[in-house]
């Protein structure tokens, strides 16, 4: 998977607006580690363009982010040289494999997405990666083992499942061979952009 020249863009902070006072809340970088598949864009399009973030519901998933699986965030709030060492560490012995999206799911609270196969492989490499910072938690603790996935709609339900289901039924999604993890940062303006990739295997061009 090569991503030279990748734009992204993911929701930023869910603020509680009943705890907001009238003093404008400090902004607080956030760092992300993704599995990037913008090669999924266009399969997925007919469900992401049309789904509007929870968070800013004037937006839709397009807009805002790239199809991906979230490995960790947040992560560092300040990655050094020596944290991006750690993950390529972390990832050394992890070879790149292909990339599969054969079947549909949702979460309780409507979240609609796309299974990664092989899932057992995928969910083993979030583990590694977490297990080597143990000081970020996944999305701040509230999900410590996430179930990786690949959001196509985030409050579609059922509905987008089974339409999804049928699509899938048809054609399948794309195949992508998964060799490395993609750095992002968070700009003032909530908008996230590509800093880095780590290569899978300790390789690189």
């Amino acid at each position: 998977m090569r991503v030279d020249g990748l734009l992204g863009r993911v929701v930023r902070h869910k603020w509680d607006d009943e705890a907001v006072s009238e003093r404008p809340l400090p902004w607080v970088a956030r760092t992300a580690i993704l599995i990037a598949v913008p090669e999924l864009a266009e399969f997925t399009d007919r469900w992401r363009s049309s789904s509007n973030s929870s968070t800013r519901p004037y937006r839709a998933l397009t807009e805002l982010i790239p199809p991906h699986i979230t490995v960790l965030v947040p992560w560092m709030p300040d990655p050094t040289p020596e944290h991006v060492q750690r993950l390529e560490d972390a990832v050394a012995q992890v070879e790149p494999f292909e990339l599969s999206f054969p079947a549909a799911g949702q979460f309780a609270n409507g979240t609609a997405w796309l299974r990664p196969e092989p899932f057992d492989q995928v969910r083993d490499l979030l583990r590694t990666v977490i297990a080597a910072f143990p000081q970020c938690q996944p999305y701040g603790g509230e999900f410590p083992d996430p179930h990786p996935h690949l959001t196509i709609s985030s409050r579609g339900g059922a509905a987008v499942v089974a339409e999804a289901e049928d699509v899938l039924a048809a054609e399948k999604a794309p195949t992508v061979c998964l060799d490395d993890l993609t750095l992002w940062r968070e700009g003032e303006d909530g908008v996230w952009q590509l800093t880095g990739a780590v290569p899978l295997g300790g390789a690189s061009d």
